[in-house]
């Protein structure tokens, strides 16, 4: 079971360094918020649709709406807000390296709330990704000054962060495919009253291109829906810190699909920080295969 979700953790890694790009493109047709509310409205479509043909969706005792609740509003609000908010107002540099942080802060708030066991290869792995992130990002990305938009993505880095850990809480009890649903569809009801405040402020505006429109939606199926799915049951089999290592591997893909969508060069720096990367998270899976599943946890979510 372990190993082929360390493998859809890869592939969600992946896809999320294409949507790092995509975000950037759709950011310059859509107003921040109304692209976040956009964006999981399809996403929650998908996700009910899976969950009425799985037919094994339970409804939540009343602790676990707090959970869900929890996880909802900092995943699915919190993150989407501060993100998209924050990449129209400070480089892509930036905005890398600051999200890449989140695997060392996940990593020590589980050691911190959860008493996640912190292994020396899991801190190896962490320290040795992150050298790769800023090889990458400090050579090859340009960094610039300190802007408020990277404020609101150290925001944005930390409740991603926070909501991994709310995830493995919630996966103790539930089927991540039940703590995706819900988590979901809590945060997409409570983006439209901030999609509201946009529009008031006279910010809100949408493009007017069907294209865009069909790369919004698969994005969101795929780099949303499908991804969330994955990312929620990587975490609830592997752990918080363990799956939070697979975040240091969307920068180097972001860097190669800008090469072969945007045409950007690939700097030496680059590809050195990209093997560091696989290095760093390979070094904190290691003996990941031998483990058993944690007690409590829902395997085949």
């Amino acid at each position: 079971m372990i190993r082929p979700v360390v493998f859809k953790l890869l592939v969600v890694s992946i896809l999320w360094g294409c949507n790092y790009v995509v975000s950037a493109y759709l950011l310059r047709e859509f107003s921040p918020i109304l692209l976040a509310l956009s964006r999981l409205v399809v996403t929650s479509l998908f996700l009910l649709s899976v969950g009425w043909m799985s037919r094994a969706v339970r409804k939540p005792t009343r602790r676990e709406w707090m959970w869900l609740a929890s996880v909802g509003l900092t995943s699915s609000l919190m993150y989407q807000i501060f993100y998209f908010v924050g990449l129209t107002h400070t480089s892509a540099g930036n905005a890398a390296l600051i999200i890449a942080l989140s695997p060392i802060a996940t990593t020590s708030l589980a050691w911190v709330f959860l008493k996640e066991k912190v292994t020396g290869f899991k801190i190896a792995g962490a320290l040795t990704a992150l050298v790769g992130v800023a090889v990458i990002v400090l050579n090859g990305g340009k960094v610039t000054g300190v802007s408020r938009g990277d404020f609101f993505i150290l925001l944005a880095m930390l409740t991603l962060a926070v909501s991994v850990l709310l995830i493995r809480k919630a996966t103790e009890t539930m089927k991540s495919i039940d703590v995706t649903i819900y988590s979901t569809l809590v945060g997409t009801a409570l983006l439209f009253p901030a999609a509201g405040v946009e529009w008031a402020q006279g910010q809100l505006h949408a493009s007017g291109n069907p294209l865009t429109w069909t790369l919004l939606i698969v994005v969101a199926l795929i780099a949303q829906g499908l991804a969330g799915l994955w990312w929620n049951q990587g975490i609830s089999v592997t752990g918080a810190s363990t799956s939070a290592m697979f975040m240091n591997i969307p920068p180097f893909v972001a860097i190669l699909v800008a090469y072969v969508a945007l045409g950007d060069p690939i700097m030496l720096t680059q590809i050195a920080g990209g093997a560091l990367i696989v290095i760093g998270v390979a070094l904190s899976n290691k003996k990941l295969a031998d483990k058993a599943i944690p007690t409590g946890t829902v395997a085949g979510g």
